[in-house]
């Protein structure tokens, strides 16, 4: 399994003020997406001139504060999955994934609370 993406993702029931923070330190939105999969998350990547990125997510689940989580962007999710599953990670979704024609992915929860967003994209 390989790693080519690892990144902060900001998981918040407002993105537009966290939008705004990150555009001031000099990020530009590059992409946002509705509604992903069959859930309705809002997906806004942005990055900075040095090539950094953050991801927001927003989402209506009644979150009392953000949460802070890595995406993790790698070449086979299934191998990435069982890893993260015998680190005692468990899909907050359940059994179930994201999947999309571009991209599968499952948020991973560590029983300390880290959150990894584990996403391949499809080629």
């Amino acid at each position: 399994m390989k790693i080519s993406t690892f990144n902060p993702q900001i998981i918040t029931s407002d993105a537009e003020s966290i939008v705004n923070i990150f555009e001031t330190l000099g990020f530009e939105r590059r992409h946002q997406q509705e509604g992903i999969g069959d859930l309705a998350v809002t997906g806004i990547r942005m990055k900075d001139s040095n090539g950094n990125y953050v991801d927001i997510s927003e989402v209506d689940i009644g979150l009392e504060e953000d949460m802070l989580a890595i995406r993790m962007n790698v070449d086979n999710f299934d191998e990435a999955y069982e890893k993260l599953e015998a680190l005692g990670f468990k899909n907050i979704y359940g059994e179930h994934q994201v999947d999309t024609k571009t991209a599968k992915s499952a948020m991973m929860i560590s029983s300390g609370g880290l959150g990894i967003n584990l996403v391949e994209h499809k080629k």
